[in-house]
């Protein structure tokens, strides 16, 4: 009898070689659902709600996120590789590959008769090393355009169509070379948004803002050019008074004085924004348009459009935000004072209805630091689909541009790395060289299961790679499209240095926790005994 039961005898226990077959199984389990998931040839997994709900994807971090896992060791590493997504953006299928392979070469060793802490020894060991040869691998490159494509491109592949993918790379590139102010990337000022219209295809990048609602008012104009934007925090409409009060009067005329009176305060904020308007744009080509956060009641809407103005209330405050960057000018709290220097400009503001929804486009602008990625799909599946690809890419780019290099990918530097290592373990002493080969041959699962995706022998594959990198001492991935080594600068494949460098701290870390569990014990205090 184990010592916690002796403390509470309605204790679950499982001890020693059984509560690491637990661990090992989970671990391999889960690397059994997602392999066939990675890289750009990889399968997709069709998710069924309890509702006939239906999902199809093959993005690791959104099978993880609506998967019931119930098993305790499945769930904590499905949690370690979602936090890898958190921080990163990608990565998260890797991980789980890896931490599954770790368990199922150790076992091997374990099962043999060696201890755990021998082996754990020999993976932190290897784990160093192979970070040391990550700062030595990595190109420190000159980040320009066509290298971001590359970079989302290697991203987006593998979460959805290639040639679909190919249009997005560059529209997420534009993005955040858009909204890039020297080193700081706030990609909160790329809006996206979706529209349930035409092909996915058609998705597009639009350097200014796209506003999902229009103007609440028939006969305002519904394009207009050459436009001066004002971006405002007013109420423009009719509001009670804060303490309790009344008006009383004894003749019609004094009521129509007294709804006179109440009008003019609302009235006077509008006039002072056509006074402006008549300032800037008459004798000119110009236009002028309104964009408020608060609301602008029926008689001043009318009172807009009679000046021929685009008033748009109710704007949400992240458009609001999004606006002074994108179109220029200040956000302005009062109507007093207004001057030229406090507007927007864009050369065409436009209204555009789908359905029942009504979208209002700002283009045209000068020196945007912000802009929207307006998707389009003919159902929710592909445009939900794209949506998680594209936030994918944004970050892979943000990363590409902050970490200032980037690694050759297609399994290149799993290839590399694992060859690195061997030549490690003949300095290393001792049994802990167990562990260095095991985490040599599981840096090696990355690139076998690509090539087993691809639909090519893996061990065919793996050993040509090797190879020519021992032949060359360069870095060669795997070309999916033939099945051959190929050099890192012709398939043109990079990974992002930061996602290596993650997954090198988080699945070797949570691999030797799990090699170190020795009893498995459910002994929470509300079990209750189960009725005989």
């Amino acid at each position: 009898m184990s010592s916690l039961q002796f403390l509470n005898e309605r204790a679950d226990i499982i001890k020693k070689a059984q509560a690491l077959a637990v661990n090992t199984n989970a671990a391999k389990g889960l690397q059994e659902v997602l392999k066939s998931n990675l890289g750009p040839k990889g399968t997709i997994k069709m998710l069924v709600g309890g509702a006939g709900q239906v999902k199809l994807t093959k993005d690791g971090s959104t099978l993880l996120g609506e998967m019931q896992i119930q098993h305790p060791t499945a769930a904590m590493i499905g949690r370690a590789a979602n936090a890898q997504d958190d921080i990163v953006g990608d990565g998260t299928t890797t991980n789980v590959l890896f931490i599954g392979e770790l368990m199922r070469k150790a076992e091997a060793y374990l099962s043999e008769g060696v201890h755990p802490r021998i082996l754990v020894d020999g993976i932190e060991s290897a784990k160093i090393e192979t970070l040391k040869f990550l700062e030595e691998f990595k190109e420190e490159r000159k980040i320009d355009r066509d290298l971001l494509i590359d970079i989302a491109k290697a991203s987006l592949e593998t979460k959805i169509h290639p040639k679909l993918a190919e249009q997005m790379a560059s529209i997420v590139s534009d993005a955040v070379m858009t909204i890039q102010k020297e080193d700081n990337i706030d990609l909160h000022m790329v809006e996206i948004l979706h529209m349930k219209h035409k092909m996915s295809t058609d998705t597009k990048l639009i350097k200014g803002l796209v506003l999902d609602h229009g103007a609440r008012h028939d006969d305002m104009p519904k394009k207009l050019t050459n436009c001066y934007i004002l971006t405002c925090n007013v109420s423009l409409e009719y509001e009670k008074t804060d303490v309790h009060s009344g008006f009383f009067w004894s003749s019609a005329e004094q009521r129509e004085k007294l709804i006179a009176s109440e009008r003019t305060f609302t009235n006077d904020k509008v006039e002072k924004i056509l006074e402006l308007k008549r300032k800037v744009c008459d004798g000119t080509d110009k236009s002028f348009v309104v964009i408020n956060q608060k609301g602008i009641d029926p008689e001043s809407l009318d009172m807009m459009a009679k000046e021929g103005i685009i008033g748009i209330r109710r704007a949400k405050r992240r458009n609001m935000e999004r606006l002074t960057l994108a179109c220029g000018g200040h956000a302005m709290n009062s109507v007093d004072d207004l001057t030229e220097e406090d507007l927007g400009f864009a050369k065409l503001v436009y209204e555009q209805t789908i359905g029942e929804d009504k979208f209002t486009f700002v283009e045209g602008v000068e020196n945007p630091f912000s802009c929207t990625i307006l998707i389009k799909g003919p159902n929710d599946h592909s445009i939900a689909q794209i949506k998680g690809a594209i936030r994918d890419g944004l970050r892979s780019v943000k990363n590409c541009i902050h970490d200032q290099a980037v690694v050759p990918g297609a399994g290149a530097f799993e290839i590399a790395a694992s060859e690195h290592l061997r030549e490690h373990q003949k300095t290393v002493h001792g049994k802990a060289k167990f562990g260095v080969e095991v985490f040599a041959d599981a840096l090696l699962t990355i690139p076998k299961t690509l090539a087993d995706n691809g639909g090519y022998d893996s061990q065919e594959v793996i050993l040509d790679c090797v190879d020519k990198y021992n032949e060359t001492k360069k870095p060669f991935g795997i070309d999916l499209n033939t099945g051959k080594p190929s050099p890192s600068n012709v398939t043109n494949v990079y990974d992002n240095y930061c996602v290596k460098r993650q997954f090198l701290n988080i699945s070797p870390i949570l691999s030797q926790q799990l090699l170190l569990v020795d009893e498995v014990m459910r002994a929470g205090k509300r079990m209750r005994a189960e009725e005989e």
